[in-house]
């Protein structure tokens, strides 16, 4: 089933020249961006696009990690987006990650870890929503 879902270079993805090695491995997987920009997140921004941690105890620390640089957010489209995308980013911890993902690759901690996605069909809908209208879509 084609579906979209959210996904974001972070700050330190950004900053490592990585935007065009995970691009072809979007591409690798058959998932089509739709929608990308960069930007820079400000502290509002990111507060409350992770609204959802806001409770826990590295809720500050992930804000200052997200606002500490321009991050890339795209919107891939492919049949089982989340799914392939979340198995192209690995497990959230690196040392987790299996062999060949994002993650593993490239990153160095649960906190810097290179790149987010969307995990499951209603997040993707409203973290597309947050960052894209839908006139900024293009489905191919």
């Amino acid at each position: 089933m084609s579906q979209r879902t959210l996904s974001i270079i972070k700050p330190d993805g950004v900053a490592q020249g990585l935007i065009g090695e995970i691009y072809k491995r979007f591409a690798d997987a058959g998932l089509k961006i739709i929608a990308a920009r960069m930007l820079h997140l400000d502290d509002q921004q990111a507060r409350e696009f992770y609204r959802v941690h806001c409770e826990r105890p590295f809720y500050d620390d992930l804000v200052a990690y997200m606002t500490s640089g321009p991050i890339m957010v795209q919107v891939l489209e492919g049949v089982d987006a989340i799914d392939r995308n979340r198995e192209l980013m690995g497990a959230t911890n690196p040392a987790d990650a299996a062999r060949g993902t994002v993650r593993a690759d490239f990153g160095e901690s649960v906190e810097r870890n290179v790149v987010h996605g969307s995990d499951g069909p209603g997040t993707a809908g409203e973290e597309i929503d947050f960052f894209f209208r839908r006139a900024e879509l293009h489905p191919h």
